[in-house]
């Protein structure tokens, strides 16, 4: 029903930036929110920011004040701007169709395929 597909990884130096972007199609009438996770090899997967239908954002600690969520509804498109990259920070990342509630994002079962972001020391 929802159909998300990430692009804009690619290979940068630590302290370098990239702009992600997930476009989303299908029905997002009961999911309209669109979570980043993220996942590095031998690791769970791990939320790193969302936003809601209205374009309220959350953060986890990790990545409050580098990394920048948004979308533009009209182009239904997700972006996730993420800047002052650590290698701590190389993973695949992983967008997310779920939903609000209250001021809590509840992640979906809908995903995209992942776009890689490695980052060199």
């Amino acid at each position: 029903q929802v159909q998300l597909v990430e692009s804009g990884g690619g290979l940068v130096q630590a302290g370098g930036s990239l702009r992600l972007s997930c476009a989303v199609s299908g029905n997002t009438f009961s999911l309209n929110a669109i979570g980043w996770y993220r996942q590095a090899p031998g690791r769970r997967r791990e939320w790193v920011a969302a936003i809601s239908s209205g374009g309220g954002t959350n953060y986890a600690d990790s990545v409050k004040g580098r990394f920048t969520i948004s979308r533009d509804n009209a182009k239904n498109t997700v972006y996730l701007q993420i800047n002052s990259l650590k290698p701590e920070d190389t993973a695949v990342y992983y967008c997310n169709a779920g939903r609000y509630i209250g001021s809590d994002y509840y992640g979906g079962g809908y995903w995209g395929q992942g776009t890689q972001v490695t980052v060199s020391s």
